[in-house]
């Protein structure tokens, strides 16, 4: 089996290259890397890209979707909400839903519906492979709630505590950003869902946001080294936000 991860250096994100043995098809799971450097790592196993899974339409992770299936022919695959989206950067040849089931070669793909992040974002679950998560659930981190093409946190939370985190322990985590982890580990270590979980209590503490004072529910680090921030307001609605957008005031 080949997985491997390619980061893209300023936004570190994240382009999966996966196929089943040397020498036969391919699958990338988003295209958020130069076509030249990914083409050049498929050269290196002698495979085939043949399927290109978009997790969602952001830049970072869709930006030379167009440029790889136009060298390649792969299909481009995505959910029906984020088609319109995309613009130019991801020729979309397939449109999936929830619970879907491709094949690449032998590899077998699910697709999960897991809103939140953006209103299509979807996860893959590679059999025998693990989970590909985009930017809904990182290592020691979860996605925003105030990106364009956002919904809702309470899709958000849904989308991690009753969809991947139904998945057992051992399967492994291979997020939209930065390095991989396991279920597991997630369940106990990543501050957000500890307390989503109940394991941990709410933190007290109040911020600005935006000229408004609003309950620091969680403050943790982020993928990227900065922080990240779960916010409740006045109202009860709550977002997660960039913690570069945080004033803490006690």
């Amino acid at each position: 089996m080949i997985i491997e991860r390619y980061e893209e250096p300023n936004w570190l994100s994240n382009t999966w290259l996966v196929a089943a043995r040397p020498g036969g098809d391919a699958l990338l799971v988003d295209a958020g890397l130069d076509a030249e450097t990914i083409l050049a790592a498929a050269a290196g196993h002698d495979l085939r890209i043949r399927m290109i899974l978009l997790t969602h339409h952001h830049h970072d992770h869709a930006g030379h979707a167009a440029e790889i299936a136009r060298r390649t022919g792969a299909e481009v695959v995505a959910h029906e909400a984020e088609v319109p989206l995309f613009g130019r950067q991801a020729p979309v040849t397939r449109v999936v839903g929830d619970g879907i089931r491709l094949t690449c070669g032998s590899l077998s793909i699910k697709t999960l519906h897991i809103p939140g992040h953006t209103a299509g974002q979807l996860a893959f679950h590679l059999e025998g492979v693990g989970l590909f998560t985009g930017d809904t659930l990182f290592r020691r981190s979860i996605g925003g709630t105030m990106a364009p093409g956002h919904t809702t946190f309470s899709d958000l939370r849904h989308s991690l505590v009753e969809r991947l985190l139904a998945f057992p322990d051992d399967e492994q985590v291979l997020p939209g950003h930065r390095l991989p982890s396991t279920v597991g580990e997630e369940r106990a270590e990543n501050p957000f869902l500890r307390v989503m979980l109940g394991i941990d209590p709410e933190g007290t503490e109040t911020a600005d946001l935006g000229g408004q004072e609003v309950g620091l529910v969680v403050w943790a680090r982020d993928y990227d080294g900065g922080h990240k921030a779960w916010i409740r307001r006045a109202d009860g609605s709550q977002d997660v936000v960039p913690g570069s957008r945080i004033k803490r005031l006690t």
